[in-house]
């Protein structure tokens, strides 16, 4: 995902595994069944180009880290309890953010 992320732009296997094997050495077939699963999981959207298969992320890396975060909250017995742990250790710029995320989220929920 974070080289489709990276990239901005379809990429076939091959170019995955391209990307991949500069870092550490994998198969062809290691990162097709990957990317298949991600594209069976709807993470992945794909288009025939010729012969290859060209993948592109169904949501952005926010999108994405967003609704991890919506699965981890909704996995928690308190949901209460752990919002006040997150933001407890958040840095006081973190906290402006989140001020201002809350405020864009109520200003959309008006309208």
């Amino acid at each position: 995902m974070d080289v489709l992320w990276r990239r901005g732009t379809p990429a076939t296997v091959r170019d995955v595994l391209a990307e991949l094997t500069a870092s550490r050495p994998l198969a062809y077939t290691t990162v097709m069944t990957v990317m298949d699963n991600l594209h069976r999981k709807d993470a992945l959207r794909r288009e025939m180009d010729g012969r290859a298969w060209r993948y592109s992320p169904t949501r952005t890396r926010a999108e994405h880290s967003a609704a991890i975060l919506q699965e981890v909250l909704s996995a928690a017995g308190d949901r209460d309890e752990v919002l006040m742990h997150f933001v407890a250790d958040l840095d006081a710029d973190a906290v402006a953010s989140l001020r201002t995320a809350v405020e864009a989220a109520r200003q959309a929920h008006r309208s």
